[in-house]
């Protein structure tokens, strides 16, 4: 099975269970690995024929844009989204990292990694 990666997708988001988070939002990178079959495309050279990230890309930016309290659900949010409209995706794993987290310590970021399977 082959892969297509996406990785650190910027994006600002309103995302978190305490208020000032969904107020005030903040950085975010979105990685998403996919794996599907990519014989055909390559053979190919057709976009209609592979897991297009440009149509990947969209559908992260426009999960990130719904708040949510937890990471959790916006990372499964992504991977229904991407099992939905890409047919030829069997599996995949979708990070959702928070820039500076709002928390009491010197933390860059705090992630959630997820994994789906059709």
């Amino acid at each position: 099975m082959d892969t297509i990666s996406l990785c650190n997708i910027k994006l600002y988001a309103y995302h978190g269970c305490l208020e000032e988070e969904t107020l005030i939002g903040s950085d975010y990178r979105v990685n998403v690995k996919v794996k599907a079959d990519l014989r055909k495309p390559a053979a190919t050279d057709v976009l209609g024929d592979t897991a297009d990230y440009v149509l990947i890309n969209q559908i992260v930016k426009e999960e990130m844009k719904i708040p949510s309290k937890l990471l959790e659900h916006v990372a499964r949010r992504i991977a229904d989204r991407i099992l939905l409209e890409i047919g030829m995706v069997k599996k995949g794993k979708v990070k959702v990292s928070k820039i500076n987290p709002p928390i009491n310590g010197d933390v860059s970021s705090v992630s959630v990694n997820y994994s789906f399977t059709r």
